[in-house]
């Protein structure tokens, strides 16, 4: 009888070990389609609705170049007269003028100069637009990544819990353990189960976030992503990386092109200081006059003139002081964005160096401590020789195992893309 009773008992828990967790996760989606890293940032960066947003100011600084192209436009002028004298029949008349600004001091090739350099700016900043919206992307790629990975821990806390309960039910009911034990491994099941609805939500949202990074305007096929073969690790030198932060990350580059566009600016302004001249011409056509005291037969004449402004505003020079002002502006801002990228760097290079050891750490064998631990709780729990508390200690210890790990080689990936970031470098494959 005794033999009997322990056979069931084995084959109970032995039929729980058995049993396949990952098939029992439904996504609840109609289509999923798996994607890898690199295919899914090219699709974040042909597709997503913000970039394709920056993009236009590229396009409009451009047309701005055009802009700066025009010439002033000529001014036609047309009239007539009436001496009103209808008694007197001293004629009607109409003249024609053509006026013309001629712009002097380069006005035209400074704005020109100008259009182009802020135009260059636009391409700088869609550049560092584009490197933080890789970066983040990549995040909530391996983010998804580590979602999913927690939602298998709970999963399997949820199914090693069902059949310890089921297996309580059975040996209740042989009466080899009280019924409030058999409850209490029941309540402790739907409590685990509780914790893989909610796992399973965040990893749902966190496949939207990825068709938000695509530009997915339907959310009914979801990109599930693969497990990244790439490897983490990296051999990085300091001053190699601040080096060439500065003088290539986007935002770097975007301060060098806002110093030039101030530079044109002050260019512009000192054009624009210089008079224009003004030229006219025009004709006048004056019809016979029929009074009788003074007769005067018709007649038509032919005018020019020069206009030249009096530029009593020049002696203001508030708008030459500002243009100074903002290269002295500039500048410092260009130091300043020189010095937060040396701080970037060196701070996600400590953080990278930080997190490659806590992985280490975890690979030294945290996990299979863990798990051994567990499994020895659930044997001498079979054989009645520990309390389902101790059992209970174990599995939520090999838990927290488990996601301190999913969550440190988040933290690991997320401290390589933010280095990467901040030193405007990428080689995730």
């Amino acid at each position: 009888m005794k033999f009997i009773f322990k056979y069931i008992l084995t084959f109970a828990f032995a039929l729980g070990i058995a049993v396949n967790v990952d098939a029992q996760i439904d996504t609840n989606l109609t289509y999923s389609k798996k994607l890898s890293l690199v295919p899914y940032l090219n699709l974040v960066g042909k597709q997503n609705l913000g970039l394709l947003a920056q993009q236009y100011n590229v396009s409009i600084a451009e047309a701005g170049i055009e802009s700066a192209k025009v010439f002033p436009d000529p001014q036609l002028t047309v009239g007539a007269y009436n001496n009103q004298e209808s008694k007197l029949h001293l004629g009607q008349g109409v003249n024609f003028s053509l006026g013309a600004t001629l712009e002097l001091g380069g006005k035209r090739s400074a704005r020109i100069n100008l259009a182009k350099s802020q135009t260059e700016l636009s391409k700088a900043l869609l550049t560092d637009y584009l490197r933080n919206l890789r970066a983040d992307a990549a995040m909530a790629y391996y983010n998804a990544i580590q979602q999913k990975d927690l939602l298998l821990v709970q999963e399997n806390s949820y199914q090693t819990m069902k059949h310890l309960a089921d297996a309580d039910s059975v040996r209740f009911k042989l009466g080899a353990i009280a019924q409030i034990d058999a409850r209490q491994s029941k309540l402790e099941a739907s409590s685990f189960l509780n914790s893989v609805i909610q796992n399973e939500s965040d990893w749902k949202s966190s496949l939207v976030q990825l068709s938000v990074f695509t530009g997915k305007k339907d959310i009914d096929t979801l990109f599930v992503p693969t497990k990244s073969a790439d490897n983490l690790e990296r051999t990085f030198v300091l001053a190699q990386l601040i080096n060439n932060a500065q003088n290539n990350r986007a935002d770097a580059v975007a301060a060098q092109n806002s110093k030039t566009v101030a530079e044109k600016n002050l260019s512009l302004v000192k054009a624009n200081r210089t008079i224009d001249l003004g030229i006219n011409t025009g004709m006048q056509f004056s019809g016979a006059s029929t009074n009788d005291i003074a007769p005067t037969p018709a007649y038509h004449s032919v005018n020019a003139g020069l206009s030249v402004p009096l530029k009593f505003s020049n002696h203001y020079k508030g708008d030459l002081k500002a243009a100074h002002f903002t290269i002295q502006q500039v500048a410092v801002q260009y130091d300043q964005v020189l010095q937060q990228i040396q701080a970037d760097v060196i701070q996600s290079y400590f953080n990278y160096k930080s997190a490659q050891k806590q992985v280490q750490q975890y690979k030294s064998g945290l996990i299979a401590d863990a798990e051994k631990v567990l499994n020895g709780k659930i044997y001498s729990y079979k054989r009645g020789e520990t309390s389902l508390l101790e059992v209970l200690n174990a599995q939520r210890t090999y838990n927290d195992v488990q996601e301190g790990y999913y969550q440190t080689l988040y933290n690991y990936a997320a401290a390589l893309i933010t280095l990467e970031r901040s030193a405007g470098i990428w080689d995730l494959q």
